[in-house]
């Protein structure tokens, strides 16, 4: 059999869309003489759809998008089409959708298969909305035996988890019964490091049931989440056979069977890299799918702009990104000839707004409330917020999204100014430790100087008040981020921390930090999440509480 894996990237709520490239895809698949071709989870509602399945008319909606893709299938009749929908349950009780996988070819159904594990961790909410499955059947197609599954159907190993997360494992369900070639059709988000252990448990399932495995995942950003594609074709020996590139579409045949005469060197990419390609795809799309086409940014001089900037030119292109400096009084001259610098290094507009006249009209109008009392935090907290009014300012009057500049580092600890520099549409390295942001900034200067070297080589510092670091404040990065690592990430609290040689009082300080400003990331812009645990959907903690874990 000669499968084609087609990687594509679909939109939330687009099922005219979905279907169109859907079918577009499954014509290129026929002409290049594939007997099956193979999409991701839910590509012709998108994914994920949320709430959004709730209604009953998007429900139909999809049906219609998928009737119109059976009438379409006639045009290929040896082609198999495998898709995922949301379709009514056929149970009488329950949710009353599920989440579908569907054999179409030749104007017919031949197969329906319902997702049996739901999973209602980190991002996901399934069982919120779908009706789970009790068993899963084969299906015989094309002289082959297909044991189609569902996403996290197949996370559930116990060659790979200490814990079984489910009872049932459906993948070695579809072998028993004599699957031939085990097909999973993901929507698998992206993470660092997550690349490495799904190939590998693709890979053991393949090894253990002695069965060539096909896995295809969408590509693409929808609200915070990223799919970086990466789909596989796995021979019956475990050994990948085929890799689409990650980040973009692509439609790859392969033919079942060379199985391990076309086995290649597959290596999941570098993990910087890999973080820097979510963000810059994540947000080229969700512009698009917000009705956006240009950014402005916020340039201070300092690295985390500066890493912010790059990425949205990179997103965007030069032409639609606008940079704006806002010195004070208190800025350093060697921050503003920084921006200056990059923006010209970027081709960026860049636009200069002092604001000191500003924060003296500040200073005067509230000079007799604050009688008697020091300067203090309120203070730089107003120049952020002037800075940040400018911002939203320029986005009103010229259709501009502001970027937040703000990275993992200082959201989790409050670092930060409520309705200053956390005013945006999006966050963009909001889910990138500041450790992380320096390696980024260094993936930019590896061919030419891009983001100056004053900028990366300083002390880091907001530069709210004289001679200002973020050290004043903060732990050193180097030691702040392991430790918000292990908290956020690892789910550790303070003694185990420090039982891995993390001063006591410094852990504490951490943890204590990152409960406290709970309400401040509730009140965040969306951020697009890179790491295993992001700030937002997937972490839940609650605001109005006393906790110490």
């Amino acid at each position: 059999m000669r499968i084609a894996l087609a990687q594509i990237n679909t939109i939330v709520g687009d099922t005219g869309g979905n279907i169109q490239r859907i079918i577009t895809a499954a014509g290129r698949a026929a002409v290049g003489g594939a007997d099956l071709v193979v999409f991701h989870e839910l590509c012709i509602s998108g994914y994920p759809p949320k709430d959004l399945l709730e209604r009953p008319a998007f429900i139909a909606a999809c049906g219609d998008a998928l009737a119109r893709l059976v009438e379409e299938s006639r045009a290929h009749p040896a082609l198999g089409i495998v898709v995922g929908c949301p379709m009514p349950s056929p149970s009488a009780t329950g949710k009353g959708v599920s989440n579908s996988a569907l054999l179409i070819a030749n104007g017919k159904v031949l197969h329906r298969h319902d997702k049996l594990l739901l999973p209602t961790y980190d991002v996901f909410d399934e069982a919120r909305y779908f009706e789970p499955a009790e068993a899963a059947t084969p299906v015989r197609f094309g002289g082959e035996v297909l044991g189609i599954s569902i996403c996290e159907d197949a996370w559930n190993d116990p060659a790979l988890f200490r814990r079984q997360p489910y009872r049932v494992e459906p993948i070695a369900m579809l072998a028993r019964q004599g699957a031939t070639v085990l097909v999973n059709i993901s929507a698998s988000p992206f993470a660092v490091g997550k690349e490495a252990f799904r190939a590998e448990l693709i890979r053991s399932h393949a090894r253990r049931h002695g069965v060539p495995f096909v896995f295809v995942n969408q590509v693409g950003g929808n609200d915070e989440l990223v799919f970086d594609g990466r789909s596989l074709w796995v021979d019956g020996a475990g050994a990948v056979c085929a890799a689409l590139p990650a980040f973009e579409e692509a439609i790859e045949i392969v033919d079942l069977r060379a199985g391990a005469a076309t086995a290649i060197d597959y290596r999941p990419l570098d993990e910087d890299e890999s973080i820097l390609r979510a963000l810059v795809l994540g947000m080229r799309d969700y512009f698009d799918r917000c009705g956006f086409r240009r950014a402005v940014v916020g340039l201070s001089g300092g690295i985390d702009s500066a890493v912010t900037l790059c990425i949205a030119v990179e997103a965007l292109g030069a032409g639609n990104v606008r940079a704006v400096a806002m010195p004070s009084p208190i800025s350093s001259p060697g921050s503003v000839a920084d921006a200056l610098e990059l923006a010209a290094n970027l081709g960026v507009r860049l636009e200069t707004v002092p604001i000191g006249g500003m924060m003296e009209a500040y200073d005067r109008a509230l000079q007799p409330l604050f009688d008697g009392r020091a300067r203090d935090v309120t203070e730089e907290n107003i120049q952020a917020r002037i800075r940040g009014n400018i911002l939203m300012a320029l986005s009103n009057k010229f259709g501009c999204l502001v970027l937040s500049t703000g990275n993992k580092s200082e959201l989790a600890v409050g670092y930060c100014t409520l309705y200053g520099d956390m005013s945006g549409g999006l966050a963009l390295i909001s889910d990138v430790p500041k450790t992380t942001v320096y390696r980024l900034a260094e993936m930019f200067n590896r061919e030419a100087i891009v983001i100056p070297r004053s900028i990366i080589d300083k002390a880091p510092s907001a530069e709210l008040r004289p001679d200002q670091k973020d050290v004043d404040t903060l732990p050193p990065y180097e030691i702040l981020d392991p430790i918000l690592d292990l908290h956020i990430e690892d789910g550790l609290g303070a003694a185990e921390i420090a039982a891995r040689g993390y001063d006591p009082t410094t852990v504490a300080w951490v943890i204590d930090a990152v409960r406290r400003n709970e309400y401040k990331r509730r009140q965040a812009a969306p951020g697009l999440k890179v790491t295993s645990k992001a700030f937002g959907v997937g972490r839940r903690f609650p605001i109005a509480a006393r906790y110490s874990v």
